[in-house]
């Protein structure tokens, strides 16, 4: 947990959760905060590790470096592998997977940090602006008029050299997480702010969370649908939440997958577990199990 990306903090509250919950019930649990690949390398080539519980957010953690690692010193991991984490980390070619097979995303276009002045033609302002391979909202910003765009531009380039330009899609905000590759119930985001921002996000009572949505069986259906196929194209494995739009014809857009969710008692995917029956030190086992599983059933076949 910890390591360096901009999701620093938030990885640290993740992983404080999630050894706690796995020291519950009954696993040896050992942390490891780092603050370079260094230092990680040398504390899992020590020895002792028979599984790591991958809750670092961001760059390098969710973005298939850390896995690439970790499949090198044959190391079973929790999550998705090296190239779905890759895939998932980068909007713009997740958007393109997920367009090539039928599913609805918003329209964009990609803007490089240095064109402070793009000539935006994806759609009517509102547009919303982010960085191309960042989480939890990070950069983000909706964009009424033309005069605002440079100064979004700007903001989003302080994180990332690409930068997706979007269609604002007016809506319901909603998310799907996956476990063990089947969908659980929808949940409902409200944030008390124009988006689900980083405040609303990680600040108490700024956000209402409706679990499970209030809508009607077909259109959830629907909603879960597209959160499994949008998982399964990507190859992940395990665990995901997809966070998508709900359009005001009851389509479902889809914006992105985490393949490392937020995992503290009161994040999304471990809310959606609950409404099932899963409590939070259960569903952190479940992780642990189907990464060890998962491991030794790929080392059997290579065999």
């Amino acid at each position: 947990m910890g390591g360096f990306s901009s999701e620093r903090e938030i990885s640290l509250q993740s992983g404080t959760a999630v050894a706690e919950a796995l020291k519950s019930m009954g696993h040896d649990v050992v942390i490891f905060d780092f603050q370079s690949i260094e230092e990680l390398v040398g504390k899992l080539q020590a020895g002792g590790v028979d599984c790591v519980f991958n809750a670092l957010h961001g760059r390098f953690g969710e973005d298939g470096q850390v896995q690439k690692i970790l499949d090198g010193l044959r190391i079973p991991y929790t999550g998705s592998g090296v190239r779905a984490s890759q895939l998932a980390m980068n909007k713009v070619a997740s958007r393109r997977i997920f367009q090539d097979n039928g599913l609805r995303v918003p329209r964009y276009q990609v803007v490089h940090k240095d064109d402070l002045y793009p000539q935006i033609n994806v759609a009517e302002f509102p547009v919303v602006v982010k960085p191309a391979h960042e989480g939890s909202s990070i950069g983000q910003s909706i964009v009424d008029d033309i005069n605002a765009l440079p100064s979004a531009v700007e903001s989003a380039a302080c994180f990332d050299e690409t930068i997706i330009v979007e269609q604002y899609i007016p809506g319901r905000e909603i998310t799907v997480g996956i476990l063990d590759g089947r969908p659980l119930p929808v949940i409902e985001v409200v944030p008390k702010n124009k988006f689900y921002d980083f405040q609303a996000k990680y600040t108490k009572g700024m956000t209402e969370y409706k679990v499970p949505a209030d809508m009607p069986e077909d259109v959830k259906g629907k909603v879960q649908g597209a959160a499994i196929k949008a998982h399964r194209l990507l190859g992940c494995r395990c665990f995901s939440r997809v966070d998508m739009i709900l359009d005001a014809k009851n389509r479902p857009v889809v914006l992105e997958v985490n393949t490392i969710p937020g995992l503290t008692s009161t994040s999304l995917l471990p809310k959606a577990a609950a409404a099932v029956g899963i409590g939070f030190s259960q569903l952190c086992s479940i992780m642990v199990h189907a990464a060890v599983n998962k491991h030794y059933a790929e080392a059997l076949a290579e065999s």
